[in-house]
């Protein structure tokens, strides 16, 4: 090799003055067209959506959302390579923001911190293959759900360690799995939700209490406004019986003062003396 050819090779290469890196897409999609599996699966999606909202009312520093894109890089975008988990979280942004999508370059990188995937027997080996490889991966999704509306007992969940891999979550004696990201238990509630009866997974917080919807949470309230009212009612009864009461007394004792002075009179004596 000539010593051309090696100073050559050995120059680094300069971009042009006019170079600009490739901009990232602008023609992305946030709709597909395909509806999730049933009915139960949007129900279910949105139980995690409204009872986490719902919990963090009063906060705007994170994103949840379901069965919405998420866009993480050019090739991606340009293949058309859709990636919508079911529910997802993502912590420490601006949650005000209205969004049709998650695009990770137009949000400082940030992915979820949070992802379930409500499983059906068509997506189950996806669920738990090629998305939760991404998601460890690429994503590095601090917890992993995946959960089959109709299938009780199929609920799982991962941890990312140190290397970028998933940990399975040790269910406690109730089934449930700890989301430490959320600070809240995910597990399984049976009950009727938009008139469809079935086993949902849902919240729960450090003690053991269902993270409510907000309907729940309104009937919660109401409920306890009708049993404060009634405790006040029965407050002003018992006070009602206690100033009849009183007034008895005080008419009992009248009437023996009246008996004890007639009596005094008919022996001839002057009660008032007495």
């Amino acid at each position: 090799m000539s010593a051309e050819l090696t100073t050559e090779l050995a120059s680094p290469i300069v971009a042009p003055p006019d170079w600009e890196p490739e901009p990232p897409p602008d023609d992305l999609i946030f709709d597909d067209g395909e509806p999730l599996e049933s009915n139960r699966h949007r129900i279910a999606m949105n139980v995690l959506i409204r009872s986490l909202q719902q919990a963090w009312h009063d906060r705007d520093d994170y994103f949840t959302g379901g069965n919405m894109f998420i866009y993480y890089s050019r090739t991606q975008a340009r293949n058309r390579d859709f990636r919508g988990p079911d529910f997802f979280v993502v912590l420490d942004v601006d949650g005000t923001r209205s969004r049709q999508g998650w695009v990770v370059w137009d949000e400082e990188g940030r992915y979820p911190d949070v992802i379930v995937e409500l499983m059906s027997p068509s997506t189950a080996a996806i669920d738990i293959g090629l998305k939760k490889d991404l998601y460890a991966h690429t994503f590095k999704t601090r917890h992993y759900f995946v959960f089959d509306p109709f299938d009780p007992t199929s609920l799982q969940g991962w941890q990312l360690d140190a290397q970028c891999h998933y940990q399975p979550l040790v269910p406690n004696e109730r089934g449930w799995l700890w989301c430490e990201a959320l600070g809240f238990w995910l597990g399984q509630w049976d009950g009727t939700i938009d008139r469809e009866t079935a086993t949902w997974l849902r919240f729960y917080d450090r003690d053991g209490h269902l993270v409510l919807l907000p309907e729940e949470a309104a009937q919660q309230q109401a409920e306890a406004a009708q049993q404060q009212a009634e405790a006040a009612q029965q407050q002003a009864e018992a006070a009602q019986q206690q100033a009849a009461a009183a007034q008895q007394q005080a008419e009992a004792e009248r009437q023996r003062a009246e008996r004890l002075a007639a009596r005094l009179r008919a022996l001839g004596e002057d009660p008032e003396i007495l």
